[in-house]
């Protein structure tokens, strides 16, 4: 059957198609293209063994990250991005691009720089109110490594307090290094959030 322009559009989304020979519920089939083997959920790391400087040289980082992140030093956790750097948040496990589908975070370091400003302007009222995070990680694990690139994934946990009020987000941390001027900077930071599709009282401020 040809694949109509919504379809196209759509890349890898569910698209429901008539199909003519049938009738009833016959009639429509969900078509499940692009979905990943590589699901969050459930997701085994495939680790393999690294020199150990070079993993203690990515826990800092990994941990430096979390540091910077509570201490809304905005600016400075940039920085360990590449210039072609994104942080993305997938909205479900089996997303397997952030072109074609909707995520709840899918940011370059022109967009991070635009949500920064927001956030440290002084009529922000989101950071108005008693804010703060504390970032938890896991074992890092070297998935793979080849010269001056690096695959890792690391479970994290991260408390955020508004107020009394306490919100609890856990999930994992896959991250693409390269190896720049000495440094290990990011070029692809993927969150998976084990519940992404929780119902907050609040938006989602600033990244996870």
């Amino acid at each position: 059957m040809a694949q109509t322009p919504v379809k196209q559009a759509l890349g890898t989304g569910v698209v429901i198609e008539a199909v003519q020979s049938l009738t009833g519920a016959e009639s429509i089939a969900p078509d499940h293209m692009g979905r990943s083997r590589e699901s969050a959920i459930g997701y085994i790391p495939k680790s393999m063994a690294v020199d150990a400087t070079l993993l203690r040289e990515l826990q800092v980082q990994l941990t430096l990250q979390g540091a910077l992140l509570d201490a809304r030093r905005w600016s400075e956790w940039q920085d360990l991005f590449t210039e072609d750097g994104l942080y993305w948040m997938p909205a479900a496990p089996d997303q397997t691009d952030w072109e074609s589908q909707a995520s709840i975070f899918a940011e370059d370091r022109m967009l991070m720089e635009v949500r920064a400003s927001r956030l440290l302007h002084p009529n922000a009222w989101s950071q108005a109110a008693h804010w703060a995070t504390q970032h938890l990680l896991g074992t890092v694990i070297v998935e793979q490594a080849e010269g001056d690139t690096v695959s890792t994934w690391t479970p994290f946990q991260m408390l955020e307090v508004r107020r009394d009020k306490v919100r609890h987000f856990g999930g994992s941390y896959r991250h693409h290094w390269v190896k720049h001027s000495g440094q290990w900077k990011i070029r692809l930071q993927r969150v998976d959030m084990f519940n992404a599709q929780a119902s907050y009282d609040y938006v989602i401020q600033a990244w996870i």
